[in-house]
């Protein structure tokens, strides 16, 4: 993977972001609260690197400090789409139907619902706090993990060599552990990364509304809000924070299209197949048989 040179590039900017998510702080040349009068609107100096916004406060100070708090939650939404959605998405081929058909009617559910809406319903609900929006947007994840792990363990687990373990009495929990979640963690990796940029957009988004984090705490999203007031004294100025996210999001891409080109033509990146269910599946693998056999 490191042969291709959009992978390099991505994992060096995936690099830098995670240095800035656990340091930022600490190497931030200034304090991202300070509040210079004398210093409004400024552009990049030596003093400043990216310039200085509407309070004097230096650009680049709050971008390192504000990286934590941005990439943290949205892997918080990640982790919690992934332990919501994938564990069910491998647990319903093997819990039978009424278990396969209760899930995935939660599934369609919740993917009818926008995230933004129920994220201030439950901001509103349980505390506004971005935390708290993440956990709203990590539970609207977990139907695209679901699906997706769902569609890769139906793919594997009608295999021969998962129903001889069967038939040797191998338990449940020994065939998905050995047989069965090996081969579906691609497809895991691939959902994972493209998720990632997702749950960043969003919480990008939701503190560019000022929902979860309230200035004068540093986001990536909330200063770029604050930049676009003051469009006409700075035009420079959204400029940096927009190219911060959409560089991450770029590399999370693809990182996702390396691991879905790594794991083969096979990997599932589609959340299409994952409607089907058992008999429409076992239907297909008989007519497929048996044009096979003709």
């Amino acid at each position: 993977m490191m042969r291709r040179p959009s992978v390099a590039i991505a994992i060096g900017i995936l690099a830098v972001i995670a240095l800035l998510t656990v340091f930022g702080s600490q190497l931030a040349p200034q304090n991202p609260l300070t509040i210079n009068a004398g210093a409004l609107f400024q552009g990049p100096s030596a003093h400043h690197l990216l310039g200085t916004d509407y309070l004097g406060r230096d650009i680049a100070s709050r971008l390192m400090a504000g990286t934590r708090v941005s990439v943290l939650t949205a892997l918080e939404a990640v982790g919690i789409g992934l332990v919501l959605g994938a564990l069910p998405g491998v647990a319903t081929v093997f819990l039978g139907r009424w278990f396969d058909f209760a899930v995935n009617r939660v599934a369609d559910a919740l993917m009818t619902l926008p995230y933004v809406f129920f994220a201030v319903a439950l901001t509103a609900a349980i505390g506004n706090g971005l935390p708290e929006a993440m956990l709203a947007v990590g539970i609207l994840l977990a139907p695209w993990f679901f699906r997706i792990t769902r569609a890769a363990t139906l793919e594997h687990a009608k295999a021969q060599y998962v129903e001889a373990a069967e038939l040797l009495g191998a338990s449940k929990v020994h065939v998905i552990r050995t047989h069965v979640l090996r081969k579906v963690l691609p497809n895991i990796a691939v959902t994972t990364a493209q998720l990632a940029a997702g749950a960043l957009l969003a919480v990008s988004f939701l503190t560019f509304l000022g929902i979860g984090v309230q200035p004068p705490a540093p986001t990536w999203g909330g200063i770029l809000s604050s930049d676009l007031d003051y469009l006409s004294q700075a035009p420079w100025a959204p400029l940096i924070p927009a190219a911060l996210i959409a560089l991450t999001v770029g590399a999370l891409n693809a990182l996702a299209d390396a691991f879905r080109d790594r794991a083969g033509a096979g990997t599932l990146v589609d959340v299409a197949p994952a409607f089907r269910s058992h008999p429409t599946m076992e239907l297909a693998d008989g007519d497929r048989q048996s044009q096979s056999a003709a």
